[in-house]
């Protein structure tokens, strides 16, 4: 929450309290004044024990306030002479502790202020923080969003006619550096890289840490869905709407565009999507219902305007260059035939899932898993800078305290009083640019499926994921950090049965009893429900270890992301098999 005006003055008396707490003369009227205290204790005890004799029986303990005489006067007020050994360096460590909380919440808030959805002015943010935006450290675990928005659109778009986008080994901004651009056998070895189009920029680890041919199959879909003339005569086109039933979560909606995808690349269409429900809200603004409000689009403008265009003509319809999601069946959709241009590569899937303590090394539907890995990871290549502030929110949210403790402890001790302004160096423009923000690691994350969901699968209780959890960190002991997903408040509620785990998690109204999913999302508006298991979602994406439930649609679809993202070698931990295995 934002601090109110009285709060930042109470912040800033609070301070030059401390400060002066600090100073050599005030230190030495504390010391002076507890000496005070001792030298009357000492007093008063030495009277008492006298006082009989010198003042006719007249006893002090008798006058003092609330504090039965039948004690003696070492009872009475309880200081020996030990207690007046006053420590320095302890009072000097709480100032510092109390001085250091102080400027962690002052980061932390400033930090939440800038990710607002509408950003403080710099006299805003002056009078309410005491600071200038500039003076505010880099948070490590907020990403730079319309930087990354620019640097993937460049990423995403041909770079000339016939020519791939600026594809390369090279990652992040590192390709735009002055000195590299005017290289000449530098610019040769990435013009060769770039006509071959070998490395989409989404995938990340080698071949061998992705489900086979990944790299080569992003290719291909890409230059599938962005041919380079969509006015070319020969071009057809499939126009499909997201499913809409209120039955259908998101991971339905994403199994049903991977079918179709999977149509489009059969018959040598362009797939071009449309409405997509769950984006139909205000914070999707100039996307609002399209699926560019949360990724960048499936094809590029200029094949979506043909598209519909096309629409429009009856004789694109009749000619067949138009056909959308009605001209097939819920089994073409559902179940139909995976595309077959790269062989059978999930035939030789390395064996990397565990459930009951075996891996599976077959089942009937590797080929569906397979494919819909290779769809989604299409589909969600590019987040739009909205999801990427989602992201960045979330992860403040969850870990801004602790960034601020890191961030804090390696800089000039005396900010914000004193701030260092340097120009960011070459290393950090076109390097460190590509690196991710920070979350703690080793990260696990965990989505805990019950509710409705028995209908369709066995369902585990918390316990049961939680045993899983402590299975990989006996082997990896340094994990103690768990990202929590889960529709019930009942699980929530448990985590404090596990205290030597930390538990991170969105804060939204959860399930209490038995209810559809359909009701819960409707009883958190469209916005919420959309946008919060997207954030869990990518996080479980980007988190180093990950334990579900394959009987669930999301969790399949999580597992294929990772498997196309890298992370194939790290395992798959799951409660119970899918359904149709």
């Amino acid at each position: 929450m934002e601090p109110t005006n009285q709060k930042f003055l109470e912040r800033v008396v609070s301070q030059k309290a401390l400060q002066m707490g600090n100073s050599f003369s005030c230190q030495i009227c504390v010391v002076g004044f507890l000496c005070g205290v001792c030298l009357t204790s000492l007093f008063l005890a030495a009277l008492t024990s006298i006082g009989a004799s010198v003042f006719g029986g007249i006893s002090f303990s008798s006058i003092s306030m609330g504090i039965s005489p039948r004690n003696s006067s070492s009872e009475i007020i309880n200081v020996s002479s030990s207690d007046c050994k006053f420590n320095l360096k302890e009072t000097e460590r709480s100032l510092d502790s109390q001085q250091h909380d102080d400027r962690v919440s002052l980061l932390t808030e400033a930090w939440g202020a800038l990710l607002a959805e509408k950003e403080p002015e710099e006299s805003e943010f002056l009078q309410r923080f005491g600071l200038g935006k500039s003076s505010v450290p880099n948070a490590p675990h907020v990403e730079n969003c319309k930087l990354s928005v620019q640097v993937n659109k460049r990423l995403d778009t041909r770079a000339g006619a016939g020519r791939f986008p600026p594809w390369t080994t090279w990652k992040g901004s590192l390709d735009m550096f002055p000195a590299a651009a005017a290289d000449e056998n530098i610019r040769s070895f990435k013009q060769q890289a770039e006509a071959n189009g070998d490395y989409p920029p989404w995938i990340v680890g080698s071949d061998e840490e992705n489900y086979p041919f990944t790299r080569k199959v992003q290719r291909d879909i890409w230059i599938h869905q962005h041919p380079m003339n969509c006015n070319d005569p020969k071009i057809k086109f499939l126009v499909a709407d997201w499913e809409k039933l209120p039955g259908f979560g998101i991971g339905a909606q994403l199994a049903g565009m991977a079918g179709l995808l999977a149509i489009a690349i059969n018959e040598k269409r362009v797939l071009v999507t449309r409405y997509f429900n769950r984006a139909d809200h205000d914070g999707c603004k100039e996307s609002r219902s399209s699926w560019s409000c949360y990724f960048f689009l499936e094809t590029s403008r200029e094949c979506q305007d043909r598209a519909f265009e096309l629409m429009r003509s009856k004789e694109s319809w009749e000619k067949g260059i138009i056909k959308e999601k009605d001209n097939y069946t819920s089994k073409e959709i559902w179940a139909g035939r995976i595309p077959r241009v790269w062989g059978n590569p999930w035939s030789y899937l390395q064996p990397t899932t565990e459930i009951n303590g075996s891996l599976i090394a077959f089942h009937h539907k590797m080929d569906r898993r397979w494919w819909r890995a290779q769809a989604v990871r299409y589909l969600m290549r590019f987040q739009t800078e909205y999801t990427c502030d989602l992201l960045n929110i979330a992860r403040h949210a969850a870990f801004g305290k602790e960034a601020a403790k890191m961030v804090l402890a390696s800089i000039d001790t005396d900010w914000p009083k004193v701030i260092m302004s340097k120009p960011k160096s070459d290393i950090e423009e076109f390097v460190w640019s590509n690196h991710k923000p920070w979350v703690p690691r080793p990260l696990l994350s965990m989505h805990v499926r019950m509710g409705d969901k028995a209908c369709e699968m066995k369902v585990v209780e918390f316990e049961g994921y939680m045993k899983l959890a402590d299975r990989i960190r006996k082997r990896f002991p340094n994990l103690n950090s768990i990202w929590l997903s889960t529709e019930m408040q009942e699980v929530i509620d448990k985590t404090k049965l596990y205290p030597h785990w930390n538990f991170y998690y969105t804060k939204v109204t959860r399930q209490v009893g038995n209810i559809t999913m359909a009701t819960y999302e409707a009883s958190l508006g469209r916005k919420t429900s959309t946008n919060y298991p997207l954030v869990n979602f990518l996080m479980a994406v980007e988190s180093d270890f990950f334990i579900g439930a394959l009987g669930s649609t999301w969790c399949f679809l999580i597992d294929g992301m990772r498997n196309t993202g890298g992370k194939v070698m790290v395992g798959y931990l799951s409660v119970n098999k899918d359904r149709f295995w």
